[in-house]
C-alpha cells in the first residue's frame, strides 16, 4: 500500500504544557481539524492513552455529504502527542506532534505518515495536508 509523509513545523505563542493539554483533549479536535464534526466514546481509562471515535465530514461536488467514522488512538508524554488513526477504506495514519520550548512559546513539529490504497492515496494525502496546515493556523489562533 502506498504511503506518504507530510511535515509541518510552526510556532505557537504559549508554553508547551498549554499546547499539550489542548492536544490531549479529544473534543478540541472538533474544528481544530476542519473536517472533524463530532467526537464520541472517549476512553481515558489507561494513563497516557486516549481512545475515541471521531466523525470526519467530507463534501463532494458541494452537495454530497459523507460522514466517515475514524478510530483514534492517542498517546502522550511530557513533550509529544502521537498515535494512529484507522479509517474505513484502508486509510491509516500515524501522527506525531513533538513540542519544544522556543523563546516564549512552543515549536510544534507535526508529522503525518499516511498509507492508503493506490486509488485514493492522492486524495487522502491532499485532505490530510489541508487539515495539517489548517491545524497549525487554528492552534495559533485558539491559543493566542
Amino acid at each position: 500500500m502506498p504511503d506518504q509523509v507530510l511535515k509541518n513545523t510552526f510556532h505557537i505563542g504559549v508554553e508547551p504544557k498549554v499546547v499539550l493539554d489542548h492536544l490531549t483533549t479529544p473534543e478540541n479536535y472538533i474544528g481544530l481539524s476542519p473536517i472533524v464534526v463530532a467526537v464520541k466514546d472517549v476512553d481515558k481509562s489507561t494513563p497516557g492513552v486516549v481512545r475515541y471515535t471521531a466523525t470526519e465530514r467530507f463534501r463532494f461536488f458541494g452537495f454530497i455529504k459523507w460522514d466517515n467514522p475514524i478510530a483514534v488512538e492517542l498517546f502522550t508524554d511530557d513533550s509529544a502527542v502521537w498515535g494512529d488513526v484507522k479509517s474505513p477504506g484502508g486509510v491509516r495514519m500515524a501522527y506525531r506532534f513533538d513540542l519544544s520550548a522556543e523563546g516564549t512559546g512552543t515549536r510544534m513539529d507535526d508529522v503525518l505518515n499516511l498509507s492508503a490504497p493506490s486509488l485514493i492515496i492522492k486524495y487522502a494525502a491532499s485532505e490530510a495536508r489541508k487539515v495539517q496546515l489548517a491545524r497549525a493556523r487554528i492552534l495559533v489562533e485558539r491559543l493566542a
